[in-house]
Parts: C-alpha cells; sequence; structure tokens
C-alpha cells in the first residue's frame, strides 16, 4: 500500500459535513466518507468529543489521521472517525462547550480552529489492503469488540441494510420498542450481534459464516423479517412486560420453542407466583424456566449453613439414606420435598445426605 503525508485544515474537512441513516456519513465537500461501512459507529460524547475540540482550540496534536484514497477521487476514512465527527459536529454547531457553540466564539477564535491543520496518511491500495490495515490500526488499545471487527471483514450490501436496522442510534430496533428486551448498544454493534447469533444458532453455523453467506445481498430482509418474529413471538407470549425480560436470549427459545402454543393466562399467573417466591434468587430464569422446566435457571435459595448444621446434628451427623457418617464438608443439604412440588427452603424440609445419595436422588 502506498501512502503520503498531508496537512488538512480543519475547515475543509467539515466543508459539505452532513451524517444521515439513508445518505452516510461525509465531509470534505462530500469527497470523504467518515463512516464506510467497515467502521464503528460514533460514540464519542461528553468529556472524549469536548477534549478533541478543546486540543485544537490550544494547538495541541491530536494524533495522525488515516484516509484511503479510492479510484473514482474520493477518499474513505480509516482511521481517525471518532475525532474528526467531533470537530465536524462542533463546527457545524452541533453542540458546544460551557455553554458556547462554535457560532458564539470570536472570528479570531473561529478562524483558529478552521485553519489548524491535520496531518492526513493518504493511503491507496486493494481493498483487501485497506481492511488489513483497519484491523492493524484498530488491534492495540481501542476497545473494538468481536462485531466491530466482523464487520471489518464482511463488509458490503448486507451489512449496509444490517446497520439501518440494528445499529444507528433511531435503528428499526429502538424506534420499535424492541430494545427495552436486550441488553448493550445499537452503537456498539450489541444489537447486531445479538441478532445474529440467534439467527446463526437457527442455522446451526457461525456468525462469521453467516456473515459471509449475505454479505453481498442487497438488503438484510432475512435477519430483520426472523428479529421481528422473535420479539413479536415475546410480546404475544408474554403480553406484560418486567425488567426481568430484559437480556434473555429469547431468540434461542424461538428457535426451539417458537412454533408450540401457549396459553398466555396461566404463564402469567405462574409467573407472579414465582416472582413472590422467596425461594427464587434470580427472576430473570423465571422465562428460561418455563419453557424447559430446568431448576438450573432459577438459582433455588440453598439451605443456610445454619440449618445444615442443624440437620446434620439431629441425624447423629449420618446420610439420611444410606446411614453412614461423614464429615459435614462431605454432606449436602437437600430438599426433601422437592421446590417443584411445593417444598420450601426450611428448616423442617431439610436432610442430609452424603455426595453419592445425593447425586443418586438428583439422577432420577
Amino acid at each position: 500500500m502506498e501512502y503520503e503525508l498531508r496537512k488538512i485544515p480543519v475547515g475543509e474537512v467539515a466543508a459539505g459535513y452532513k451524517d444521515d441513516a439513508e445518505g452516510g456519513c461525509w465531509g470534505y465537500g462530500g469527497r470523504l466518507n467518515i463512516r464506510p461501512a467497515y467502521q464503528r459507529e460514533y460514540i464519542y460524547s461528553g468529556k472524549r468529543r469536548d477534549a478533541v475540540v478543546e486540543s485544537v482550540q490550544k494547538n495541541l496534536p491530536i494524533g495522525m489521521m488515516y484516509w484511503v484514497k479510492k479510484d473514482d477521487g474520493t477518499y474513505e476514512l480509516l482511521d481517525g472517525q471518532q475525532r474528526t465527527i467531533s470537530l465536524c459536529q462542533f463546527v457545524t454547531g452541533k453542540f458546544g462547550i460551557d455553554h458556547r457553540g462554535f457560532i458564539n466564539l470570536t472570528e479570531a477564535e473561529k478562524e483558529q480552529i478552521l485553519k489548524y491543520e491535520l496531518w492526513v496518511c493518504v493511503c491507496e491500495g486493494t481493498d483487501k489492503d485497506t481492511l488489513d490495515w483497519f484491523r492493524v490500526l484498530n488491534t492495540p488499545g481501542t476497545e473494538l469488540n468481536a462485531q466491530e471487527l466482523r464487520n471489518a471483514i464482511y463488509t458490503g450490501t448486507w451489512l449496509n441494510d444490517a446497520k439501518k436496522h440494528f445499529s444507528r442510534s433511531n435503528c428499526g430496533v429502538v424506534t420499535m420498542g424492541y430494545n427495552k428486551y436486550l441488553d448493550g448498544s445499537a452503537l456498539r454493534q450489541d444489537f447486531l450481534e445479538t441478532a445474529l447469533k440467534w439467527i446463526s444458532a437457527r442455522e446451526k453455523i457461525a456468525i462469521e459464516d453467516y456473515m459471509a453467506r449475505h454479505q453481498h445481498e442487497q438488503n438484510c430482509n432475512e435477519i430483520w423479517l426472523y428479529f421481528k418474529s422473535v420479539m413479536d413471538w415475546v410480546k404475544a407470549t408474554f403480553p406484560t412486560y418486567r425488567r426481568e425480560m430484559k437480556n434473555v436470549e429469547w431468540g434461542l427459545w424461538y428457535n426451539s420453542y417458537g412454533k408450540k402454543n401457549y396459553d398466555t393466562a396461566a404463564l402469567e399467573e405462574k409467573i407472579v407466583a414465582m416472582l413472590e417466591d422467596e425461594d427464587i434468587t434470580s427472576s430473570r430464569g423465571i422465562y428460561e424456566y418455563l419453557f424447559d422446566g430446568q431448576e438450573r435457571h432459577l438459582s433455588i435459595r440453598k439451605f443456610s449453613e445454619k440449618i445444615k448444621r442443624a440437620v446434620y446434628e439431629k441425624q447423629n451427623r449420618c446420610c439420611k439414606k444410606c446411614g453412614r457418617h461423614f464429615p459435614i464438608e462431605k454432606m449436602h443439604a437437600d430438599h426433601i420435598t422437592p421446590w417443584s412440588r411445593g417444598g420450601r427452603t426450611v428448616l423442617e424440609n431439610c436432610q442430609i445426605l452424603c455426595e453419592n445419595c445425593n447425586r443418586e436422588k438428583s439422577d432420577v
């Protein structure tokens, strides 16, 4: 890859700046693609964003920028997106610092910012060269997550469309209210990664294989329609939203149980009862338990050491089942009547079993 160093004023980079979901993010008079598909979303805010502008105001260096020159004479921003957008947003009045926007500055202060020269390394090479260098530049200390790195590899028309649905601050996931069921951030690609994990599990392939298979398709209709089906199924099955529903792996459960019919009223009654059950220590696991009946999702409250010791002594330090003596460290406090049959985690429902007897009981 060939390169040359240039010094380009902030005013020229900010000329014609625009940023929208349909047209993308452009500057430098419409010749610089500030956010090509392999780039992460803009995540700077507050102090980090302000620090970029303040450094320029003080004529301090803000680091090298890397642009890639394309065959049509335009450029793609390879490294420096967060700093570039911060400056462009300030110059175009998108935010201010200490209650002063660019419009409130003196003419001398404005001129100083606009004439501040950014060091830009302009590179030329193949698309593979571009992505290879992008990965090198973003490996140390940049906090790129796994999905952002996947985006750098599988950039294309499919990803462009997927970002509109999953990766913008006003993307479809957010505008349709699905984000309240998900953990993470659209801008950090968490919603996209979640949808990819779910649909890839359905196809029994890796996320990378799914992205490679669809990389050059014109749209992401398949995954978007699938994701909507998952969310609509959740809303129909559990009409009452609760905070415990956030960050459940809904797609994985939909893949296995989405075709079954459920009595929503009966499910709601069970949910209310379990939310009031003091023995359940993981209320989020209630929804998973309703699908497969595995108590491990609920983290049923264990007997206290005090109860365990009291029952151990009452049983003459012997296993309730086999009658053999063991030190308390080798014993397990067990529910006589299982929780699933109404047994509570109280002294009267506790028995002490040795490891083997407890294992045999669990295997039944």
